[in-house]
């Protein structure tokens, strides 16, 4: 019964945080990666994405094995609307049932050597506790190792020592290499004892050693593509360079008076008490007690870097609860301890309930694309930035639910810059929407939701929950409002066509742009938004679904000179007017954008005077009135108004949608009349057209 509450405590851990942190990308996007892409390591995120050490594919491959029929079957049968997002859950919870296998050895094995009433104090003590709990199904390094030691520990305690060294070899070998502190150290202990001679220690260690380095060696070279040895290099990196630092330092002792305390909650006044009833409990703590001391002389601490100890303090305590309370009726004052035995687990249990509520909203990044998903259709055309901080905090492979979205992770961009109005929508980090993040978007985007995070945690001893978890406000999804804008040139002394500086913003040379990294290729994403014709290339219009399924969203126009008929926006100096079954003349180079909305029935385009007056003095035409009548679009030859028309006279008049009329000597000062970044709307039913002069 009490193993059964492990599973289920441990699947609560799952389903209340789903999402994970960066430190687990690397397991959960490679996992993925097999599952979905097979032996196309081309599209394999760790060629983009690297990190800053190699890591094993050993630990993914084991993964998706143990997935793979679950994740076939819910596709084959679609079952419950089967999302990727599901997978998540099956990769994660499969990693948790191997720590859980684990775990139920070694708890077979207390309750074998200490008797069953200590086996129900360890997994009661366990459940109670908040961190082992939390962290067994979470892809870290470290959790991959754990089954293996939990394993080990097993084998150690029942003195199968030939499977220990086996268990050994692959968790220092594949996973971690600091686990040679503590698990050689309890060799060293057994051969000190001459609980088992060196040369069976070789006769085993060898083979093993070398059957391990043989299999993360040939596995990993090839999934990276070069010869390596992962963890080889990690420890070169963390251990000899001691570059780890880089990510923060703590103190010498901050394991004993900080990680313990936090891992161990109220059971750890216990764990001496242990050690005192029992001898047997001080041959499993001193090996715990080496590496931790040891591990401290490295300056980047983390919690989950000695969770592998915490099974054994966790055998020391529940020994200290057992006797404790097989013996609170001999004394008062062993009364007195029995209550704290069995009452410490309801505060354990309790500071378990305020992290796990903690963590829930440690995961903004994960939330906030949840939530563009939910406000999105999978049909939109999405092109979606995610900044380093939702990268971080909950967003991944499986949370990308959408095949027909772009999801992009480029990094260094910087807020309010052209590149990032390619995309339609951002998740930005942001305290309030008067940050400074925000200011760049204030008039071309909209806000669809905020998403808040974890703050503080306050107390009010006046209320019957005196706890209260505080929230602020971390991540805003923002969505643009002109979901095609104007792409113009900034004023610059030179006099380069505008494709060309269009070019040099949006397709950046990859080989001088190396810091840019996005969640694909940066110049494929590019080709996928951007499509460039020639004259050539016009022989037929351009069809309008092609560049839907293509999701193209811009298309540059070079050096045309075609009557083009097609469903898309031209960009001139009255803005983007629809061409839904109208001829326009294309004379020179222009930037298209079509919506992909096929059923819009009106644009908003923005006025530049952009016209360029010619330096050449023409005779000056008979003065006469013209006014451009509407063009109506059920006529499929519509007549086309273009420059020949209008330099018929030098006195024109354009009626607009709201009845204006304006009126104007020439065409440049009819230009020069219209305000700038006036808005005209332009209904189907009344177009009217203004063609620059050549």
């Amino acid at each position: 019964m009490d193993h059964g509450l492990l599973w289920f405590v441990a699947a609560i851990h799952l389903f209340c945080c789903p999402y994970t942190k960066v430190e687990e990308s690397f397991n959960l996007q490679a996992t993925h990666d097999i599952l979905y892409h097979g032996a196309n390591l081309s599209r394999y995120d760790h060629f983009e994405f690297p990190g800053v050490v190699p890591r094993t594919f050993i630990g993914p491959l084991l993964l998706s094995f143990l997935v793979s029929p679950f994740y076939v079957a819910l596709e084959f049968f679609n079952m419950a609307g089967f999302s990727k997002f599901v997978g998540q859950y099956l990769v994660r919870a499969s990693l948790g049932a191997s720590v859980l296998y684990a775990f139920g050895k070694l708890r077979q094995t207390i309750h074998h050597v200490f008797g069953p009433d200590t086996a129900f104090w360890f997994v009661t003590l366990t459940i109670s506790q908040y961190h082992f709990m939390f962290y067994l199904s979470r892809t870290l390094p470290n959790i991959m190792a754990l089954p293996l030691v939990l394993l080990a520990l097993n084998y150690w305690i029942r003195g199968k020592r030939t499977h220990f060294i086996w268990f050994s070899a692959g968790a220092i070998i594949i996973f971690r290499s600091e686990l040679a502190v503590f698990l050689g150290s309890i060799l060293l202990f057994e051969l000190y004892n001459k609980r088992i001679g060196p040369i069976r220690i070789l006769q085993v260690g060898i083979p093993a050693g070398m059957s391990a380095l043989c299999a993360t060696v040939v596995v990993d070279s090839i999934m990276w593509n070069r010869l390596v040895w992962p963890e080889g290099e990690v420890f070169w990196f963390n251990s000899v360079l001691n570059k780890s630092s880089q990510w923060g330092t703590s103190p010498f002792l901050w394991y004993w008076y900080s990680a313990l305390p936090r891992a161990l909650g109220l059971s750890v006044l216990l764990v001496p008490v242990g050690a005192f009833f029992d001898s047997r409990v001080k041959r499993l703590l001193l090996p715990c007690i080496i590496f931790i001391s040891l591990f401290s002389f490295l300056p980047h601490k983390e919690l989950r870097f000695i969770i592998y100890t915490f099974p054994v303090f966790n055998v020391a305590a529940a020994t200290a609860c057992n006797n404790i309370w097989m013996g609170r009726h001999k004394s008062l004052m062993r009364w007195l301890f029995s209550i704290y035995a069995g009452g410490h687990i309801a505060g354990n249990a309790v500071l378990t309930l305020v992290l796990l509520a903690v963590a829930h909203y440690n995961y903004p990044g994960g939330h906030a694309l949840a939530s563009l998903h939910k406000i999105e259709s999978q049909q939109s055309a999405v092109h979606v930035h995610i900044d380093n901080l939702s990268a971080q905090t909950g967003v991944s492979r499986f949370t990308q639910l959408y095949d027909n979205w772009i999801y992009n992770k480029t990094e260094h961009l910087i807020p309010g810059s052209e590149d990032m109005f390619l995309f339609t929508h951002l998740l930005v980090e942001a305290k309030s929407k008067y940050s400074q993040n925000l200011k760049p978007y204030s008039s071309s985007h909209d806000i669809l939701d905020v998403i808040s995070g974890f703050s503080y945690i306050s107390f009010n001893y006046n209320s019957f929950v005196p706890i209260r978890i505080k929230k602020k406000p971390m991540i805003f999804i923002l969505k643009r409002i002109n979901i095609l804008p104007v792409l113009t040139d900034k004023a610059d002394d030179d006099n380069r066509s505008k494709s060309e500086k269009f070019e040099e913003k949006v397709l950046p040379d990859i080989e001088k742009s190396k810091k840019i990294k996005s969640s694909g290729p940066v110049r494929e994403n590019i080709k996928t938004i951007i499509k460039k014709y020639k004259d050539e290339d016009l022989t037929e219009p351009i069809p309008f679904e092609q560049l839907k399924d293509e999701n193209i969203t811009s298309v540059i126009m070079e050096n045309v000179e075609k009557t083009v008929d097609s469903q898309h926006f031209i960009q001139n100096s009255t803005g983007n007017l629809t061409t839904d079954n109208k001829k326009i003349n294309i004379s020179e180079q222009k930037v298209v954008n079509f919506t992909l909305d096929s059923n819009s029935q009106h644009v908003k385009g923005t006025v530049k005077n952009e016209v360029k007056k010619s330096n050449t003095k023409k005779s000056k035409p008979p003065e006469k009135e013209i006014k451009i009548e509407p063009i109506d679009q059920s006529v499929d030859n519509s007549p086309i108004i273009d420059e020949s028309v209008l330099s018929q006279t030098n006195k024109l008049v354009i009626e607009t949608e709201n009845k204006n009329i304006l009126k104007a000597d020439t065409i440049d000062t009819l230009h020069e009349s219209i305000p700038e970044n006036k808005e005209i709307h332009v209904e189907p039913s009344d177009h009217s057209l203004l063609k620059e002069p050549k």
